[in-house]
């Protein structure tokens, strides 16, 4: 069991004005925390600092109190952390095995049964091994982009956007999948714009504004916070999204 945590992170793409300022969090096994926040809060560029992706500039992201180096993905991933992409998280052009198979490019033995474990997770993939990941749909896709990143048996599963435009009915079936594996023991941190329904899934809700944390608490807090529901969430629950007393 595996404990993310993160402190006054700074950092993005320009020096003068950094996109995230100095952020803390710390993200537990079990724990589905969703970031959620207005566009251009740096809610995908802070996900980017902590799997190494970019450079930090101030700040420090650790396993289990142990300090990762800055800007190093391989160095991320090495101690437990695995980064799935709003975009371009499966490579089209690669049949399904091959897609698992790049999954596994860090492992030096078990390749095979990394594989079988993850068809064994994921049943819909056994029957598309030989098929093109660009020719599945959305939710087939985002399966196999989670599959493809479980497969170096992380400890820490980092989500940009998983349900971006999939259908209501796949981007719920996403979130069962994920709840799923933040219960088998994962810390999960994830971003996500179907806000409401996310935090119905999840278990604590983090609001970025402008770069800076403003709000890190129970789901069920933030999901019934007023002001964020005005904000950011809206203020009908969607059809079929489930409450939150019965799923924690």
């Amino acid at each position: 069991m595996t404990t993310l945590s993160a402190s006054a992170i700074c950092g993005g793409y320009a020096t003068a004005d950094f996109i995230v300022k100095g952020v803390d969090i710390t993200v537990a096994p079990k724990d589905l925390a969703v970031i959620i926040g207005p566009n251009g809060a740096g809610k995908s560029t802070f996900l980017k600092l902590l799997a190494g992706l970019l450079p930090k500039r101030t700040g420090d992201v650790s396993i289990d109190g142990i300090a990762l180096p800055a800007g190093d993905a391989h160095a991320a991933c090495e101690r437990g952390i695995s980064f799935v992409p709003q975009e371009r998280n499966v490579f089209g052009s690669l049949s399904v095995q091959e897609n698992l198979e790049m999954g596994g490019y860090l492992l030096r033995s078990g390749l095979k049964s990394r594989i079988e474990e993850q068809l064994n997770r994921f049943p819909m993939l056994r029957g598309r091994l030989r098929d093109k990941a660009g020719n599945l749909s959305g939710g087939q896709r985002q399966v196999l982009a989670v599959a493809v990143a479980l497969m170096t048996n992380p400890s820490v599963l980092l989500l940009d956007e998983p349900t971006a435009g999939l259908s209501p009915a796949a981007a719920k079936e996403i979130f069962v999948l994920i709840r799923d594996l933040a219960a088998s023991g994962l810390a999960i941190l994830m971003v996500e714009q179907n806000a409401l329904l996310a935090l119905a899934y999840g278990t604590r809700g983090v609001v970025l504004v402008a770069g800076k944390k403003v709000r890190d608490d129970a789901a069920a807090s933030v999901i019934e916070d007023d002001e964020i529901r005005h904000l950011f969430l809206g203020r009908a629950a969607p059809a079929g999204a489930p409450t939150l007393k019965h799923d924690h």
